[in-house]
């Protein structure tokens, strides 16, 4: 299937692909190097596991795969990153896979509300020939996933009341990533979906132009939106992972030896961010409620879990193929 991308959009990616590439080729030795896009700051968990990644497989290859990590989405934002990345205009990049839908139709199974069971279950799935297969499909089109990070579990926070149930989301602003699936998970619990760029989050809670928003506690603490909103309820809906990975045309121009050294330091990298994580999830959690975010933890979740049966139908009827990872998914212990 051939990927239709809109003209103002690709054509965004293209002038900042050659950018990019523009800005390197001052010699050769410069020209080789890969180009890593993340959208974190300095310090964070992907950030650290990227720069070890590339780190290692510098060392690895003997200096015939080295790079440099561009953090803060200073390349552009994730939508432009993947289309970079399908046409050779960065060589890696850290991802989250919500956004990954719109180039590749089946990772959309993972941006189902409750897919996963847990974040130990998640692990259990992409570690797994799940992972294997999402990864092929990936590949497809241009894109290869070496390793899985943990995108830990996300919530939703707002700035008027805490949400225990469905009905509390009622007329309520929410800022979600740009994939329809998220915007149908809003609406299905009562609230109004707004798809946003996360650059924009914190003045749009701050002036009231969203309600609330969803992310996972590091998130919510490093973006300082629990200075605005103050309520922060526990439900857990989406668990994502993110990959490392790198583009199918770089990566073809690998010898077989550097590509089992550059998946090996990959791998080696997603043990790190996970373990980074886990940490950091626990310190944000602990400064955030120190901080005096109010917060509850719904220990029912099965109304919200309830209320995204048109959401699963409607996906599996937009795209098929859902089905068999959704089955896949749920069978797995």
């Amino acid at each position: 299937m051939k990927i239709k991308f809109p003209t103002k959009k690709f054509s965004t990616a293209l002038v900042l692909a050659t950018a990019v590439s523009a800005a390197t080729v001052s010699s050769m030795t410069q020209a080789a190097d890969w180009k890593g896009w993340n959208i974190h700051n300095t310090g964070y968990p992907v950030t650290v596991a990227m720069e070890s990644f590339i780190k290692e497989a510098d060392k690895a290859t003997d200096g015939r795969v080295t790079g440099r990590v561009y953090n803060g989405a200073v390349l552009g934002n994730q939508s432009d990153a993947i289309q970079m990345l399908q046409v050779g205009g960065i060589q890696f990049a850290g991802f989250n896979l919500g956004p990954m839908g719109d180039a590749v139709p089946e990772v959309n199974v993972v941006s189902l509300p409750f897919i996963f069971k847990g974040l130990d279950h998640m692990h259990r799935v992409m570690d797994g020939p799940v992972g294997d297969e999402l990864s092929a499909a990936m590949e497809k089109k241009g894109i290869k996933a070496l390793a899985w990070y943990d995108g830990g579990a996300r919530s939703f926070y707002n700035t008027s009341k805490a949400i225990k149930t469905p009905a509390d989301m009622k007329g309520e602003k929410f800022r979600v990533m740009n994939n329809e699936l998220y915007v149908g998970m809003v609406e299905a619990l009562g609230g109004n979906a707004t798809p946003m760029a996360y650059s924009e989050v914190y003045q749009s809670l701050k002036t009231g132009v969203v309600d609330g928003a969803e992310n996972n506690w590091p998130s919510y603490d490093s973006s300082n939106h629990f200075e605005v909103a103050t309520y922060y309820s526990l439900t857990e809906h989406l668990i994502l992972p993110e990959c490392i990975c790198v583009s199918v045309a770089a990566w073809d121009k690998l010898s077989t030896k550097d590509q089992v050294a550059v998946k090996k330091a990959a791998r080696n990298s997603s043990a790190l961010q996970r373990d980074l994580w886990a940490k950091r999830d626990t310190e944000s959690r602990k400064k955030v409620l120190a901080s005096g975010v109010k917060f509850n933890e719904i220990k029912d979740k099965s109304a919200f879990q309830n209320a995204m049966t048109p959401v699963y139908k409607k996906a599996v009827k937009d795209n098929p193929s859902l089905q068999y990872f959704i089955d896949a998914i749920q069978s797995t212990p």
